[in-house]
């Protein structure tokens, strides 16, 4: 095989498509069942996050593309990793030590892989270069969001504490550029997802922050409020 058609290998879209899938709902399933241990849950109640923190994603990106029926429906293969990952966290073969850090590690890998696969299917679909953008954001971020909500937990793209969302624009962004150049292949792929598993977890690890709003008051405002609130508890 000549330098060519290994890169024509590397490109092919469906075999690379498979692959980051795979390899995406794997690390995503993982976060889910490992969250599901964290909250006491059942193996039910494990396998229900894996499977939406794993498959929640790809689902959406599918119907929003007009797919037909979603891979994950499509082919059963898919149902396998969330399924394993969820045996093996109950059964506690998998039983890490600092449950929040693995939990992040494994749902950065996530969003890193899915960023890459829903550029790479949006565009090979003809997308517009500004809706690959959202619909691979959608795919990163779909999964997490729905795994966060069913666990009661505040969704970690509302998460102020270590950025989450802007790795995974800036990731789609490059995607898409080096898709519309003809560049967006395996080798180049993973890279990507390197990049942005490397700013999330920077970002976790130094706690990036945007500002969110607050709300302050002065001294002297609040020891007005103090002595409003001892004067009604002397009333009463």
């Amino acid at each position: 095989m000549d330098v060519q058609q290994f890169f024509a290998t590397l490109t092919d879209v469906p075999w690379l498509l498979t692959t980051l899938d795979l390899i995406g709902i794997f690390f995503f399933a993982t976060s889910g069942a490992l969250l599901a241990a964290r909250k006491q849950f059942d193996l039910v109640g494990s396998l229900a996050l894996s499977l939406l923190a794993g498959l929640g994603g790809g689902f959406t990106r599918d119907i929003l593309l007009d797919r037909g029926l979603p891979a994950s429906l499509e082919n059963p293969v898919y149902l396998a990793p969330p399924v394993l990952v969820s045996l093996l966290v109950y059964v506690k073969v998998i039983h890490p030590n600092r449950l929040n850090l693995t939990i992040t590690l494994f749902d950065a890998a996530g969003l890193a892989l899915f960023t890459v696969s829903g550029v790479l299917l949006a565009h090979s679909m003809g997308v517009h270069p500004v809706s690959t953008v959202v619909i691979a954001m959608v795919t990163a971020l779909g999964g997490g969001v729905l795994r966060d909500i069913v666990a009661n937990e505040v969704p970690s793209i509302f998460d102020p504490r270590g950025v989450y969302v802007l790795p995974t624009f800036l990731g789609a962004v490059l995607a898409t550029v080096v898709a519309m150049n003809g560049a967006l292949n395996a080798f180049t792929g993973f890279l990507i997802a390197f990049l942005i598993f490397a700013v999330r977890m920077i970002a976790y690890r130094y706690q990036w922050r945007f500002f969110g709003a607050e709300i302050s008051q002065d001294k002297e405002s609040l020891a007005r409020l103090r002595r409003l609130a001892t004067q009604a508890q002397e009333a009463a």
